[in-house]
C-alpha cells in the first residue's frame, strides 16, 4: 500500500456530522462537533466479506494521545476494511467517557487505561461495576512525569540524575511537596483506579509521602494537563505524550520531564482494548476481525521505517492536533527531558513506546510481544487497588477475576490464525529490578506481595 504524506492525509476540515457515514471515516468530538474526513485507502482487497460479520459498522473511540496511534493507523491505512469492519473514530473527551463509552453502550470498543478493566470489575473506587474485558494490549510505555519549574528550582532533577540514588530523590521530593501551602499539594493524573495514580503513589511513597494526608491528587483529561500547570492548579502530572513533551518543548518555561514511565516499572501495560462481554460473546466473528485489524495496525506502528510517518498521522487535527514535533520524540526515542539550566538532556529511549516486539530484558517468554495479555499484571493491578484502599478486601478468585477480564485465551486463538506465536502461560514474575522500588512481584503470592509495602507508606 503506497505512503501518505500529511497533506494526502487530511483531505477536509470541519465537514461532518457525528454518525454520519461516508466514503472517510467521521472523527468527532462527543456531541458531534467533527474535526476532520480521514479517507480510507481505494486499495483494500478485503480478506473477511462484511456480511460475514455480525456487526461489521463499528463505533470505536480514541483519546487525542499517541496511543491512539494503533486506530488511526488501522483506518489509514486500510486494516479495518482489510477484516470487513466500517469503523467511525469517535474522539473522547478524556479517559473516563472513552471507558464509560463502552460500558453504557456508546462504543463498541475504545482503549482503556490500564487498571480500568479490573477496576470496572470489582467496583473499585471510582470506577463502575461492570463486565469489561481487555481483547490486547495496544501499547505500553508511551508515558511520562512532568513537574513545574517551581519543582525545579527546589532542586528535584530528571530522575535518570540521581543515578539509582532513590534515597536522595525521594528526599527532594519530600522536602519540596511537605513546604507547600497543603492546597498547593496537588498532582495529577488521567483516571482514577488506574496505573498511572498507581505509579505516582508507588513513587511518592518511596518519598516518605502519604496520600490524602501530604499531597492530593486531581483527574485531568490529557490536552488540559499543560494549562492546568501553566496557571499554577498542579505541580506535576502523568500522561501520555504528547503532552509531556508539550511542556518541555512546545512551552517553554514550564515543565520538565521528571521519569519516564519505563524508569517506574519497565515493561508494564499502558492502554488495553475494551470491550464489554457481551460484546465478545454476541459478535464472535466481529471481535475476531477488530483484533486481527488493531494487532496488524500494532505490527505497523512498531516497525522503524514507520515511525517518521505515523508522527505525521498523529499530528492530524483530527488524531491529536499536535506539531509532529511534539508526537515524534516519543515514536522515536530521541527524549528531551527539559530543564531551565541550559544543558542539553536529550536521551536516546529505543523502547520509549512499545506497540508489538518486546525487548529482550523484558520478555517473559521467546514468544512474547507486546500485544499479548499477561494475567498476571492484571493480578498485579489488583494488588494496587487494594493496597491504596480503593477496594475493602483483596478478592479470593482473583485468577478468575484477572482470566475473565482479560481475554487471553480469545487472543490467543486470534494471533495463531495471523501465524503469531504466544507464551502457553498467562503468568509471569517480574522481577525487583524493572520496578523503581525493587520490590519482585510473584503473582502466585499477591498477599506477600501486599504484606511488602506495610514498611512503606
Amino acid at each position: 500500500m503506497a505512503g501518505i504524506n500529511r497533506r494526502q492525509f487530511i483531505t477536509g476540515v470541519g465537514a461532518l456530522a457525528a454518525g454520519f457515514y461516508g466514503s472517510g471515516c467521521d472523527i468527532g468530538t462527543i456531541g458531534g462537533s467533527a474535526l476532520s474526513l480521514i479517507r480510507e485507502p481505494d486499495d483494500v482487497v478485503p480478506l473477511v466479506q462484511r456480511s460475514s460479520l455480525e456487526k461489521p459498522d463499528l463505533v470505536i473511540g480514541y483519546v487525542p494521545v499517541n496511543d491512539c496511534a494503533p486506530f488511526a493507523v488501522a483506518y489509514v491505512k486500510g486494516f479495518f476494511k482489510k477484516y470487513g469492519l466500517r469503523v467511525r473514530l469517535s474522539r473522547e473527551a478524556s479517559w473516563a467517557t472513552s471507558r464509560d463509552g463502552v460500558i453504557f453502550g456508546r462504543l463498541d470498543a475504545s482503549p482503556v487505561v490500564s487498571g480500568a478493566v479490573v477496576n470496572a470489575r470489582m467496583g473499585a473506587e471510582g470506577a463502575i461495576r461492570a463486565p469489561l474485558c481487555a481483547g490486547m494490549t495496544i501499547h505500553r510505555h508511551g508515558n511520562a512525569i512532568t513537574m513545574n519549574k517551581e519543582m525545579w528550582e527546589s532542586g528535584i532533577r530528571p530522575l535518570y540524575e540521581y543515578a539509582g540514588n532513590i534515597e536522595r530523590a525521594g528526599g527532594d521530593l519530600r522536602r519540596h511537596v511537605l513546604a507547600l501551602p497543603k492546597d498547593k499539594r496537588v498532582f495529577a493524573v488521567v483516571l482514577s483506579s488506574a496505573i498511572y495514580e498507581y505509579l505516582i503513589r508507588g513513587l511518592f511513597s518511596l518519598a516518605g509521602l502519604r496520600p490524602n494526608e501530604d499531597y492530593r491528587l486531581m483527574i485531568i483529561p490529557p490536552p488540559q494537563m499543560v494549562t492546568n500547570m501553566r496557571i499554577g492548579a498542579i505541580q506535576a502530572y502523568m500522561v501520555a505524550e504528547p503532552w509531556n513533551t508539550r511542556a518541555v518543548s512546545g512551552n517553554e518555561g514550564v515543565g520538565f520531564t521528571f521519569a519516564h514511565g519505563s524508569e517506574i516499572w519497565r515493561g508494564h501495560p499502558d492502554r488495553l482494548l475494551g470491550v464489554m462481554e457481551s460484546f465478545i460473546e454476541n459478535h464472535p466473528k466481529t471481535y475476531r476481525s477488530l483484533l486481527k485489524a488493531m494487532i496488524e495496525a500494532c505490527k505497523w506502528c512498531d516497525a522503524a521505517e514507520n515511525r517518521e510517518e505515523l508522527s505525521q498521522i498523529l499530528s492530524a487535527r483530527a488524531f491529536t492536533g499536535a506539531r509532529t514535533e511534539f508526537i515524534r520524540p516519543a515514536l522515536v526515542g530521541d527524549y528531551n527531558y527539559g530543564g531551565f539550566d541550559q544543558i542539553q538532556r536529550r536521551r536516546l529511549l529505543p523502547d520509549s513506546t512499545i506497540f508489538f516486539s518486546m525487548p529482550e530484558d523484558i520478555k517473559g517468554d521467546p514468544n512474547d510481544h507486546s500485544t499479548f495479555l499477561w494475567q498476571s499484571q492484571a493480578i498485579w493491578l489488583m494488588t494496587q487497588s487494594k493496597r491504596w484502599g480503593q477496594i475493602a478486601d483483596f478478592p479470593k478468585d482473583v485468577e478468575a477475576k484477572a482470566a475473565i477480564s482479560w481475554r487471553t485465551e480469545l487472543y490467543r486463538e486470534v494471533a495463531n490464525e495471523l501465524g503469531i506465536s504466544c507464551p502457553s502461560t498467562d503468568y509471569k514474575m517480574e522481577p525487583g529490578s524493572r520496578f523503581l522500588d525493587g520490590i519482585t512481584f510473584d503473582p502466585s503470592d499477591p498477599y506477600g506481595y501486599l504484606n511488602s509495602f506495610q514498611q512503606l507508606v
